[in-house]
């Protein structure tokens, strides 16, 4: 089918929108293709394009943004199944009606498809409408002078009786196929059902020989299936080896095909796959009665068949959904830094591997460790987190270990320690370069042996966790420092995971800041309909010194203290707007004539202190550390060495 939008709610629920190679616009304006009455979409909110054999979503700077399964999004590929979120309206992507179902169907033989061409000769086709048992005018003159038919037409009846109480398509297919061979002397048959997308490789296979049950394969000619699916018609072939076309065919050879008989399966003139039977004794030949009463099989079976596809394809989407709205991770990206991260999650989750995460505060660290989490087989059992900067080395080897009561002053009781909760599960160690030496001495035997004591203790307790630490600091030149052990580091560095740093993945910026404006909106219920453009420019200029920490903490700054339904500079933190604009967009007037204020009192007052730094903050009445950060901000570095 062609692409299309299906909306499940906001104001325009229920409503269908089919996509075309033209690109279409959607927003609250009646000039867009898509005009929703929703007043918080922007006017031209966003747009969907045909990209290649694809479509693509663009944000068109909404003051809400545009959210693809939940994530802020500037530009998406769409996939099938995708849900976008704009304001109060949610619309699905649709590309196909059904998926492909699993190649491998239980207690079925292999089927092979064989490139032999097909026999010319003597060949009986049969299109659907000249079917005898789909007439009934023709039908009942042929019951009054035929026995056969009349026993045919039972066979019939039971096949149609027992093909509609199945409940899956394996069983339907494996019954079906029992069934045929019951009434028709077929020695092979198979079952081959297409994909979606209506080529010629098939995605579901179900074959059976009559006399080799499962051993075997059942050897089908591809030029056949490809004939029968291409033209709609079923074939009877009853001269197979005799045919000059087949001379040297190692796989006819093999099973000595000398009668076939092919029948498509159609729906609503859409031909989905086909049933295949063959016969190797030259004493028992197919015959046009059995074309007859395969083709009404056929006919009877497909709608069974499309029905089962589309309830598996219903069951699939249903579990895909699910895993969908309970995201796996919550982190904001779509930048080649993050795609790599997301990429490197996926690959070392499903193990049990210990994970050593890298990057500076405010880099999304935890994140990315409950994302591991979420995504393994441990998932279902606690993740338990613990800062190691946070505690003192007594506290921390209680926290970690747990204690016996009476161990020390103040255990007036038992108490299980962070390891022995997070059994079965994963425990995450934040700031592992800040763990004092004895208790990495301690933790380093918890990895060796996977057990250790409650402090105070005796007993050997078994230690069944996943270890995921995280670090700030370079464990390497800590090691050369004598202040990190190195074969605790070995036991950690088995996989590691670099978090970027905001400045390196600028692009992701506007994606988090409307995903921070929304959150906190909501939160402090207030109406923010978005960023302005200045504002936005001086939050993809600034630094971030404390990454995403510290984009949410500006972000909810200006949530509370702004006064506007939009976020403006002046909402913005002082530091942010001190930045020279990369872009080159002025800010406001007013930003600007403080910003060039601030630049000649600093060069003013390093021209009084003879250009020493202490003194220059001295006569400016801030610290010293405060005069580096805005020399930096402020890009006067150049000016100060003149």
């Amino acid at each position: 089918m062609n692409p299309k939008l299906v909306s499940i709610s906001g104001p325009s629920k229920g409503v269908v929108f089919q996509l075309t190679e033209a690109e279409t616009s959607i927003g609250r304006e009646s000039s867009n293709q898509l005009a929703i009455g929703d007043l918080s979409l922007s006017r031209r909110h966003c747009s969907i394009a045909k990209a290649g054999d694809r479509f693509k979503l663009t944000d068109l700077e909404s003051r809400n943004g545009t959210f693809v399964n939940h994530v802020p999004v500037r530009e998406r590929v769409l996939e099938h199944g995708d849900h976008i979120r704009l304001g109060d309206s949610v619309l699905i992507f649709l590309t196909h009606e059904t998926q492909p179902l699993a190649d491998e169907l239980p207690d079925s033989i292999s089927v092979e498809l064989s490139d032999a061409e097909m026999v010319e000769g003597r060949t009986v086709h049969l299109r659907r409408e000249d079917a005898l048992y789909l007439q009934s005018e023709k039908l009942q003159a042929v019951l009054t002078q035929d026995s056969r038919a009349a026993r045919d037409l039972n066979a019939l009846l039971k096949i149609s009786a027992s093909i509609n109480s199945a409940r899956s398509l394996d069983a339907l297919q494996k019954q079906l196929l029992e069934l045929i061979l019951e009434t028709v002397p077929a020695e092979r048959g198979a079952i081959l059902l297409t994909g979606d997308d209506g080529g010629d490789e098939f995605d579901s296979v179900l074959g059976w020989d009559r006399r080799m049950g499962a051993n075997g394969k059942v050897m089908v000619s591809r030029t056949v299936a490809q004939q029968v699916l291409g033209e709609g018609v079923a074939i009877l072939s009853n001269d197979v080896l005799g045919a000059e076309d087949f001379e040297g065919t190692e796989s006819l050879i093999v099973t000595q095909t000398r009668s076939l008989l092919a029948v498509p399966l159609t729906v609503f003139d859409k031909t989905f796959g086909l049933i295949y039977l063959a016969i190797s004794d030259p004493l028992t030949r197919f015959d046009e009665n059995h074309l007859q009463l395969v083709t009404a099989v056929a006919a009877i079976a497909a709608v069974a068949l499309e029905n089962l596809r589309r309830v598996a394809w219903l069951e699939s989407e249903n579990e895909r959904l699910n895993a969908e709205i309970n995201l796996s991770h919550n982190m904001i990206g779509e930048s080649q830094r993050m795609r790599d991260v997301y990429q490197r999650i996926a690959r070392v989750a499903p193990t049990d591997s210990t994970v050593l995460i890298c990057g500076e505060s405010g880099t999304g660290k935890e994140l990315a460790a409950r994302a591991i989490h979420q995504n393994s087989g441990r998932a279902d059992k606690p993740f338990v987190a613990i800062n190691c900067a946070a505690l003192t080395e007594t506290l921390l080897e209680s926290e970690l270990f747990g204690h016996e009561k009476g161990a020390f002053t103040g255990a007036i009781a038992q108490k299980k320690g962070k390891i022995e909760i997070a059994q079965g599960g994963s425990l995450f160690l934040d700031e592992m370069g800040e763990m004092p030496p004895l208790l990495q001495a301690k933790l380093l035997r918890v990895l060796q042996e996977r057990e250790f004591e409650r402090v105070g203790g005796t007993r050997t307790i078994k230690a069944d966790i996943r270890l995921i630490a995280a670090t700030n600091r370079d464990l390497e030149e800590e090691i050369k420092q004598g202040r990190f052990r190195q074969d605790l580091y070995y036991r950690l560095n088995v996989v590691t995971l670099e978090m970027p740093l905001l400045r390196e993945r600028r692009e992701d910026i506007p994606l988090l800041a409307n995903y921070f404006a929304t959150k906190y909106a909501e939160k402090c219920k207030r109406q923010v309909r978005g960023i302005a453009a200045e504002a936005r420019a001086a939050l993809c200029a600034y630094e971030w010194p404390g990454n995403v920490r510290e984009l949410e903490n500006a972000i909810e700054r200006a949530v509370v203290l702004g006064s506007g339904d939009v976020i403006q500079p002046e909402d913005l933190p002082e530091a942010v707007l001190e930045t020279e604009s990369s872009a080159g967009v002025a800010i406001t007037h007013y930003h600007e004539a403080i910003k060039e204020a601030k630049k000649q009192l600093i060069l003013r007052a390093f021209e009084q202190a003879g250009g020493n730094y202490t003194e220059a903050a001295r006569l400016l009445g801030v610290h010293p550390n405060y005069l580096h950060r805005l020399i930096r901000n402020l890009n006067l570095k150049a000016a100060l060495k003149k």
